[in-house]
């Protein structure tokens, strides 16, 4: 798996979730399909008077979530910017030539009252939890650094192994410390929660 075949895979789901957060800083999410690949970055399209749009030029940021029919999950973590604006009618025309049953929704001229948005710089995280171990890892597209996220055993583990007993995926290895497989690891933190020594610390956290 890399970051390409991730964008493959979104292009053969379609419809994506796009998640923001309004003024008030509440979650909204959509349901979003007039989006347009290129190899290194996506275009998608909205309407300037939606609130969605009004959140995506106050901040920007976005999460973008989609789940495949073989139990994948592909979310990406991003900052759309809108396009320049002399790509603004060309990326316009080519979505709704991509994708004609838009011209429904926004049927002749009406489509101007589109905009833009690219994304070409984002962390993607692919889960798949249809094989047992299950599986994760993380890309990047463009210039974007991945986040750490997860649990690590620490040099204070004392080799008891409970950890190891209460993992569901039963992802950790023996050693001096214990470790921990991330790419098989579902995150749930049984681990940390059981470790009778607070051996296990929590990526990201200092």
């Amino acid at each position: 798996m890399d970051a390409k075949t991730c964008m493959e895979k979104l292009k053969l789901v379609g419809v994506l979730s796009f998640a923001t957060a309004d003024s008030e800083g509440n979650p909204q999410i959509r349901c979003i399909s007039a989006i347009h690949y290129d190899s290194d970055s996506f275009y998608f399209f909205t309407a300037r008077g939606k609130n969605f749009c009004e959140e995506l030029l106050s901040d920007g940021r976005v999460q973008i979530l989609a789940y495949t029919r073989f139990k994948e999950m592909i979310r990406l973590s991003a900052k759309a910017e809108p396009a320049r604006e002399s790509e603004q009618e060309e990326k316009i025309n080519t979505i709704f030539a991509e994708q004609p049953s838009l011209s429904n929704v926004y049927p002749g001229d009406t489509r101007k009252i589109g905009i833009i948005f690219e994304i070409k710089n984002a962390e993607i995280e692919y889960f798949n939890l249809g094989v047992k171990p299950v599986f994760r890892e993380s890309y990047t597209l463009g210039a974007r650094t991945i986040s750490e996220k997860g649990y690590v055993i620490t040099d204070s583990c004392i080799g008891c192994g409970k950890c190891q007993r209460v993992c569901p995926q039963q992802c950790i290895m023996q050693g001096k410390p214990y470790f921990i497989q991330k790419e098989h690891c579902l995150h749930c933190g049984n681990c940390y929660e059981n470790c009778p020594v607070g051996a296990v610390r929590k990526r990201g956290i200092k």
